[in-house]
Parts: C-alpha cells; sequence; structure tokens
C-alpha cells in the first residue's frame, strides 16, 4: 500500500469515527474513536433570580418644595417688609411678607367695615321703629289735632245753623267746614305717621338689609384684597431660599422657597422597562456620591405618569428619548438626617428585587 493510499484510507476511517491502527505485524486494527474528554461541556443554566433596578433619583421633601409667592395680577408687587430670613423655621398661616400697597387695602378695608356698621345700625333702627320719646311727642300732636279738629267742627255746625235765620253768611259755613276737614285731615296723617313709628313696614326692612348685604360683599372683597398684599406660610417648614428682598419686584421666581423637612424621600427616575421589577414596599440603598455610607429606604408609591425626556447631549451611549416614571421612596432615620440640608441632591437608587 503506498504513503498516499494509507492516508487517504486513515482520512476517511476518522471522519466515520474510527481509529487505524498497525501493530508489530504490520496488521491494520480498527477501533472507535474514543475522545479524550467527556463528550460535551454541560451548558450554563440561566440564572431565574430576578435582578434588580438601578436609577438616578433626587433627594426631596415629603411635602414637596413650596414656591411662595403673591398671585398672578397685573399689579407690580414690590416687597415692602421681608419678617423671615433663610432657615427660618415658622407655623402654618404664620405672616412672611408685606408688599407696597397694603396700607392703601388697608384703608379701603376700614372703609368698607365702617360702611357696614352704618348699615347694621339702619337695619336695626328700621326694625325697631321709633325712639319712645318720638312715639311720645307723635301721640301728642295727635291728641293736639283731635282737640282742633272738634273746636272747627264744632264752629261749622254753629255757622251752618245761623245761615236759615239770616244771621250768618254762607260763606261763612262754609270756610268752617273746610277748616274742619282740614283738621281731620291732619289729624289722620298724624295717626299714620304713629302707626309706622309703633311697627316697621315690610318694605323698608327689606331695604334696610339689601343694603346691608352689599355693604358686607364690599368688606369681604376689601379684606380680599388686603390679604392678597401679604404673603402667608402655607404649610408649617423651614425658608430654603429668599429670591426677593425688601424693595425688589417680584419676578418669576416668586417670594421665597418653603419645605417641611420633617420627613424626606427620594425620586427617582425608573426607565418605565424596568417598572414589572418594582413594587411598593421593595427596599432600596440609596448611594450619595461621594459619602461611603449607604442609606436605606423603603418604595412608599410608584407614579402613574410615565414622563417623555429627549435629552440633548455628546455621550453616543446616553439615552435619547427617555421615558421615565417617578418612584418615590422614603429614607431611613440616618438617610433623612443627613440629607436634609442637602434638597435636590442627585443621588444613585439601587433597587432591590
Amino acid at each position: 500500500m503506498t504513503r498516499s493510499l494509507v492516508w487517504l484510507v486513515c482520512g476517511l476511517l476518522a471522519g466515520a469515527g474510527l481509529v487505524a491502527m498497525w501493530d508489530a505485524t504490520g496488521r491494520v486494527h480498527i477501533d472507535a474513536l474514543v475522545p479524550h474528554a467527556t463528550a460535551a461541556a454541560t451548558p450554563e443554566i440561566p440564572s431565574t433570580d430576578p435582578l434588580g433596578v438601578g436609577a438616578l433619583g433626587r433627594v426631596e421633601p415629603a411635602s414637596a418644595v413650596r414656591r411662595v409667592g403673591p398671585p398672578g395680577t397685573l399689579t407690580m408687587n414690590r416687597v415692602d417688609r421681608l419678617l423671615v430670613r433663610e432657615g427660618d423655621d415658622v407655623a402654618a398661616g404664620q405672616l412672611l411678607a408685606e408688599f407696597a400697597d397694603a396700607p392703601v387695602k388697608d384703608a379701603a378695608l376700614q372703609q368698607a367695615e365702617a360702611t357696614v356698621a352704618e348699615a347694621q345700625a339702619e337695619l336695626a333702627r328700621v326694625k325697631a321703629g321709633g325712639r319712645p320719646s318720638d312715639i311720645q311727642a307723635q301721640e301728642a300732636q295727635i291728641a293736639s289735632l283731635i282737640a282742633q279738629e272738634g273746636i272747627a267742627r264744632t264752629d261749622a255746625e254753629r255757622a251752618r245753623t245761623l245761615v236759615p235765620s239770616g244771621a250768618g253768611a254762607l260763606a261763612v259755613a262754609q270756610r268752617a267746614e273746610a277748616a274742619a276737614d282740614r283738621a281731620a285731615a291732619l289729624r289722620r296723617e298724624a295717626e299714620a305717621r304713629l302707626a309706622s313709628l309703633r311697627e316697621s313696614r315690610p318694605e323698608d326692612i327689606a331695604l334696610a338689609e339689601a343694603r346691608l348685604r352689599s355693604a358686607e360683599a364690599a368688606c369681604a372683597k376689601a379684606r380680599a384684597d388686603a390679604a392678597l398684599s401679604r404673603v402667608f406660610a402655607p404649610v408649617a417648614g423651614k425658608i430654603l431660599k429668599i429670591y426677593a428682598h425688601p424693595g425688589d419686584l417680584v419676578g418669576a421666581d416668586g417670594l421665597l422657597d418653603l419645605a417641611d423637612l420633617s420627613e424626606i424621600d427620594v425620586v427617582a427616575d425608573v426607565y418605565e422597562t424596568d417598572l414589572p421589577r418594582i413594587h411598593v414596599g421593595a427596599l432600596a440603598d440609596v448611594i450619595v456620591p461621594g459619602v461611603s455610607t449607604r442609606y436605606t429606604a423603603k418604595v412608599q408609591r410608584i407614579g402613574w405618569l410615565v414622563r417623555h425626556a429627549v435629552e440633548a447631549g455628546t455621550d453616543p451611549v446616553a439615552a435619547v428619548d427617555a421615558r421615565t416614571v417617578e418612584v418615590r421612596l422614603t429614607l431611613d432615620e440616618d438617610g433623612a438626617r443627613d440629607l436634609r440640608h442637602r434638597i435636590n441632591m442627585q443621588v444613585q437608587v439601587a433597587l432591590q428585587p
């Protein structure tokens, strides 16, 4: 057998999984090809353990930061008095600042309150009727008119009886009767006046009540205008930042920032694809850049809104079309104490599965 033919046979046998061996006599033995190692390495089984979620977050008070300022009106609000400083603790409803138009609005409020008092007094007078002295005077006037009417009526009768006998003129009798009628009319007028003094008319009361309601409405408006010239603390907390001082106009930034720092949270921006691996009550590690201490936090609330943020930058691996959901986590006592003075600081959040 030539050498080339021998190598050809060996190659065919190897392809079939066999091996050719020669013994000392030159005979050929064909055996199965035995591998030097196990048949095949066992493939790795992918792990079924859930993975954690990493995200960037920021430190934020549980009550959020309140931007306090005047209402958005056309009036230019200039700060006249500022009653707090940065770092002060304030109570809910505490007066923080006054604007330059406060004295003018206070004067308008005082005028409106005086008008209300006047309307109340008028209504009380109408309901009460006349004063006792006025009623007594009116009764005396009626008595006088009754006496005058009696005298006039007596004179008219006497003059009428004298006319047929020729002792009296007809014109005199007619004048006496006219005087008696005039006295009766004055008496009836006085009696009507007395009745109005003793009992008020419904229409007079309704008119007085309407005037009182109008005065009260004007007073409420003046009181609201005066309140708009002042800034009160909406919640109890700490003054974080002041943007306008006495003499400054209040701009778009408002007057100051206020927050309740009794509870501190971390708000993490989690990608929408990672939401299925997050649940309320899950624990997380909060990592502060430059600080070796890791703080523990617990997922308190998962947001409802997916935010679409387009990030423009030069980093080729950065997220260009990021869709995230805000996840709020409550810090432990140590984290709340240490990060209370780091509002809006960026932190790293590692949410455990």
